[in-house]
C-alpha cells in the first residue's frame, strides 16, 4: 500500500479494475478502510486495513424490449425519461428483464452512451423502483460527462413530493446528515457518522389531520444524491416517507393501503439542467401520478383534490 494513495486508484490497481469501476465499489458500500465506509479520495495512512468485496461476475443478456416509455423530451444528445412506479432502471440480478434499460434499448437502438458499460448504458442517475419520475438519459459520451458534472457541482436540480408520516410542523427546513452504509445491515443505507454528506431541504406542500392520522405532503430539494437519501433523511427524523418498507414504520394504514401505495409515496417531480450541448437552462415538470393523488384524495376523505401548484422555496 502507498501511503497517501487515493482509496480509488488502490482499488483499481490492486483488483487489477477500472477506476471508475472502483469508484462505483466504494459508493455502493463494497469496500472498507478499518471496518467503516470512506470517500473515494480518502488517502491512505499508515496501518489501514482496506477490505474489498468484489461481488462475483453475474452474465446478464440486456436485451431489447419493447415497453412503452413516458418520454417528456428526447433530442440527438439525451432524452427525459417519466419512470414509472414499480420500473426498475438497470438491469441487476433478479430483474434481468422488463427494466428502463431493456426500454431504452428498444427505443434508442445504439445510439446511448457508453460510459457506464453494457448493463447501464445512458443512465446517468437513477432512481430506485417504487420512486416515480423523471431521470435523464444521455445519448452520447458528451452529453454523459456534462450532465455527470453538473449532478457533481448541483446545478442539475431534483425536486421531489413525498407524503410522510406525522405532522412536520416548520413550513421549511433543512436535512444535514451523513449517510452510508448501514453498519448491520449492508443492503440499507442510514445516517452514519463516516457517511458521505448529504443535505436535503424541504417545504411544507400540504398536511392532513384524518381519523386515519396525521401525514404531511413535502416538496423536497437534493443538493446531494446519495442512494436513498430523502427516505433516510425523512426516517431520520422521525417521518419516514408513506409507505415506505424499509425505512418506515408499518403503520396499521400503510398495511391496509399497501396495494394501492406498492412501495413509497415519493415522486421525482422536476428536473431542472443545463442543455448538454446548447447550454440553455431546461426544466421539466411531472404531474402528480395517480396512486399519489389517490393517496391525497384517501387522506382528505375521498374529496375530489384539486392538483396544487407549488414552486419551492427556501
Amino acid at each position: 500500500m502507498q501511503i497517501s494513495q487515493r482509496l480509488d486508484l488502490y482499488i483499481a490497481e490492486r483488483e487489477g479494475i477500472s477506476r471508475s469501476a472502483a469508484q462505483k465499489l466504494i459508493e455502493c458500500g463494497a469496500v472498507t478502510v478499518n471496518g467503516g465506509d470512506k470517500p473515494k479520495n480518502y488517502r491512505l495512512r499508515e496501518g489501514d486495513e482496506v477490505e474489498c468485496d468484489l461481488p462475483e461476475p453475474v452474465a446478464l443478456d440486456t436485451e431489447p424490449e419493447n415497453i412503452p416509455l413516458d418520454i417528456v423530451y428526447e433530442d440527438a444528445s439525451m432524452l427525459i425519461v417519466n419512470k414509472p412506479k414499480g420500473m426498475v432502471v438497470h438491469p441487476a440480478p433478479g430483474h434481468s428483464g422488463g427494466t428502463l434499460v431493456n426500454a431504452l434499448l428498444y427505443h434508442c437502438g445504439a445510439s446511448l452512451s457508453g460510459i457506464n458499460g453494457v448493463i447501464r448504458p445512458g443512465i446517468v442517475h437513477r432512481i430506485d423502483r417504487d420512486t416515480s419520475g423523471l431521470l435523464c438519459v444521455a445519448k452520447t459520451n458528451e452529453a454523459h460527462e456534462s450532465l455527470a458534472r453538473q449532478i457533481a457541482s448541483h446545478t442539475l436540480e431534483r425536486q421531489y413530493r413525498a407524503i410522510v408520516l406525522g405532522n412536520i410542523k416548520d413550513e421549511r427546513g433543512t436535512v444535514t446528515a451523513p449517510v452510508g452504509r448501514h453498519p448491520v445491515d449492508r443492503k440499507k443505507m442510514a445516517v452514519v457518522a463516516d457517511g458521505r454528506g448529504a443535505v436535503t431541504h424541504y417545504s411544507v406542500v400540504e398536511r392532513y389531520d384524518s381519523t386515519s392520522g396525521v401525514f404531511t405532503q413535502l416538496a423536497l430539494r437534493l443538493e446531494t444524491g446519495r442512494t436513498h437519501q430523502i427516505r433516510v433523511h425523512m426516517a431520520h427524523i422521525g417521518h419516514p416517507v408513506l409507505g415506505d418498507t424499509i425505512y418506515g414504520r408499518g403503520t396499521k394504514w400503510e398495511l391496509a393501503h399497501a396495494e394501492l401505495l406498492c412501495g413509497q409515496c415519493l415522486h421525482a417531480k422536476t428536473l431542472e439542467l443545463f442543455h448538454p450541448v446548447t447550454g440553455e437552462r431546461m426544466r421539466f415538470d411531472s404531474p402528480l401520478p395517480g396512486y399519489f393523488m389517490d393517496t391525497i384524495n384517501l387522506l382528505n376523505g375521498n374529496k375530489n383534490g384539486s392538483t396544487v401548484t407549488f414552486q419551492f422555496s427556501e
